[in-house]
């Protein structure tokens, strides 16, 4: 009888064990979560509007986005991605740097992630996204995830500014104190 008892704890352990991912540590994510909402999808839209607007008055666009609103976008684009480099995104616009936290999972283990993003602007106006660093925990970096990331970041630019791109000449993206200033000219 207490042999069938050992038995049976030791088989709903395992089995608990099973079900659950085990955390494998990484970066620390900041204090304080950044809220990911709808809301801040949309209020980010209509300040691209806003800001056109003015650029068809003035020929200067400026642009101030939020970590909120920045966070929410990447939140939502990544969910609709089919395998995501990572989920649960939160990102810091600090230091002349955009961080992204993040996590990983590979099958029951999951870790904390963190890329550093130098954002800046090209020769031709466009954004020039480098990864300056990425720690994925234990994990090694993903195959492709430059080319990944770039891609994610890049069309976060310029699929949120897409109405615009066409007739908008980036000069300058500026990241501190958790606000990034875009700041570009009307063709």
């Amino acid at each position: 009888m207490t042999r069938n008892r050992i038995l049976l704890a030791l088989t709903a352990l395992l089995l608990a064990t099973l079900a659950c991912s085990i955390f494998v540590g990484g970066p620390e994510y900041p204090e304080g979560a950044i809220p990911v909402s709808a809301e801040a999808v949309e209020s980010l839209k209509s300040q691209i509007e806003a800001a056109m607007l003015a650029g068809a008055q003035t020929g200067t666009i400026t642009l101030l986005i939020t970590q909120e609103q920045i966070t929410s976008y990447i939140a939502f684009k990544m969910a609709a991605q089919q395998n995501p480099a990572f989920h649960d995104p939160q990102v810091y616009l600090w230091d002349g740097q955009m961080q992204i936290y993040g996590k990983v999972e590979r099958g029951y283990l999951n870790a904390n992630v963190l890329v550093r993003l130098n954002v800046g602007v090209d020769e031709a106006g466009q954004p020039k996204i480098e990864i300056a660093s990425a720690d994925f925990g234990p994990f090694p970096a993903p195959d492709g995830l430059t080319h990944s990331m770039t891609a994610v970041m890049t069309e976060a630019f310029t699929g949120s500014l897409g109405p615009i791109a066409t007739g908008f000449r980036l000069e300058s993206i500026d990241i501190a104190n958790g606000l990034m200033t875009i700041t570009g000219r009307v063709k």
